[in-house]
């Protein structure tokens, strides 16, 4: 029996999953997460046989900033994307990719109720624990959940944008007939089985989208240290209009929706009408450069372009320019999330927040320095919020090495208003590290 290749474009794409995964702790960070949850899963990527949702990739180079620092990693993802779509883009088009596709985005719909439900069981559960340890362990539970869900909102988003995409392209030549046995009626070519019922879903995001789930890992397996602080604290994270953490009335709320003129309103419909038209043209790169052009303009734009985004079926695009903007300078990447949490897209603002305070320490405590020139202590106090919360206790001490006398007093303030708990680990990690809190 042959056995089919995979394209050209795949194995070169797992060429380069195993190079960077060479260079990755195994037993670490997301990597060993990934290790961890779903070894088959990385098997069959690392071997070609499958391509891993962009979501498991990104981690991977989050792993490598961690060890590498923001330029290696920065250089890595231009990189890493163009091999990830080209083999995306290779895969999808074999025979039967549609339908494979189609099969996938069901699986993911379906993980996606399930984290929604599970997010809400879990924050009516914890109202009701008993003792603290109880508490903890419903919180990193109620993390596990929110990862869940944002990481099937992203897969769910990227198996929308490869459907469309696939549905662009013009039909392949018809080629001539040859024999060739014709398959089982029950068994169409390139119909992959249903995927099969699961009772429970393992704690942790580790499985990949869509692929082989036929083994379920125990879901008492400790997670790595490296995620459990951050985990742990995004769980007790408040949710609602205020992305900053602030309490009611504090003067750390986000200011009022901004009015439009007719020029913004012109440049918005004219990003939509180009993204469509390029989309529809299978102009990928181009529609890529638009985005991050848009990335880059006034935040007050941000609401009313994710409307008329998703009003136009271009929700991926959406997504996509959300990474972009999480990798804006502090300001700017404030300056957004103000905007959305003003609209009301509170998830939105949460999630570029925590994306963008996963760049290095030190150029978290150079942004907050900056800031701290200009006078925009709002601003610092949403970055510093949205740090500690989401990074270690670690980390968070290594920020302040530029100047210790106007960062750590800031740091453990924001630390102070996440948690007593966290107050005292910032605390104890900056003694650790030789600054005086």
């Amino acid at each position: 029996m042959e056995v089919e290749q995979p394209p050209d474009q795949v194995r070169e794409f797992a060429v380069y999953l195993r190079n960077l995964l060479a260079r990755l702790d195994q037993d670490a960070g997301w990597c060993g997460i990934f290790w961890q949850r779903d070894p088959d899963g990385m098997r069959v990527c690392l071997t070609g046989s499958e391509v891993p949702p962009w979501d498991v990739v990104e981690a991977l180079l989050q792993d490598l900033g961690v060890g590498g620092g923001s330029y290696e990693a920065e250089a890595e993802t231009v990189r890493a994307r163009a091999l990830h779509r080209a083999s995306l883009a290779a895969f999808d088009a074999r025979p039967g990719g549609r339908d494979l596709l189609g099969d996938r985005l069901d699986v993911m719909l379906r993980e996606q109720r399930y984290a929604a439900e599970r997010q809400v069981e879990l924050a009516q559960l914890l109202h009701t624990a008993a003792t603290r340890e109880q508490a903890e362990a419903m919180r990193l539970d109620l993390a596990w959940a929110r990862d869940d869900h944002e990481r099937a909102t992203a897969r769910c988003a990227e198996l929308h944008r490869r459907i469309a995409d696939l549905d662009r392209r013009p039909p392949p030549p018809v080629p001539l007939p040859r024999q060739r046995p014709q398959p089982a009626p029950s068994e169409p070519p390139g119909r992959s089985k249903p995927p099969k019922e699961r009772k429970r879903r393992p704690r942790g995001s580790a499985r990949f989208a869509g692929l082989p789930d036929e083994a379920t890992p125990d879901d008492d397996t400790p997670l790595p240290a490296a995620v459990q602080g951050p985990l742990r604290d995004f769980a007790a994270s408040p949710r609602g209009a205020r992305f900053a953490g602030a309490a009611e009335g504090e003067a750390t709320a986000p200011p009022a929706p901004q009015h439009l003129d007719s020029e913004a309103r012109a440049a918005i419909a004219a990003c939509v009408g180009a993204l469509l038209r390029l989309r529809a043209e299978g102009r990928g790169g181009e529609a890529h450069g638009v985005l991050v052009e848009a990335a880059h303009w006034p935040a007050a734009r941000f609401p009313l372009l994710a409307a008329e985004l998703n009003r136009a079926r271009l929700g991926a695009d959406w997504a996509t320019l959300l990474w972009e903007t999480a990798s804006l300078p502090a300001d700017l990447l404030v300056a957004a999330a103000d905007a959305l949490t003003a609209a009301g897209r509170t998830a939105d603002a949460q999630q570029i927040l925590r994306q963008g305070v996963g760049r290095p320490a030190t150029e978290i405590g150079a942004s907050v320095l900056r800031l701290t020139g200009e006078g925009r202590h709002r601003e610092i106090r949403a970055l510093l919020d949205a740090y500690v919360r989401v990074r270690t206790p670690e980390e968070a001490a290594r920020s302040v090495r530029d100047d210790p006398g106007r960062l750590v007093p800031l740091l453990v303030e924001a630390a102070r208003g996440v948690s007593d708990e966290r107050y005292w680990d910032v605390v104890h990690a900056l003694r650790v590290a030789g600054f005086h809190a």
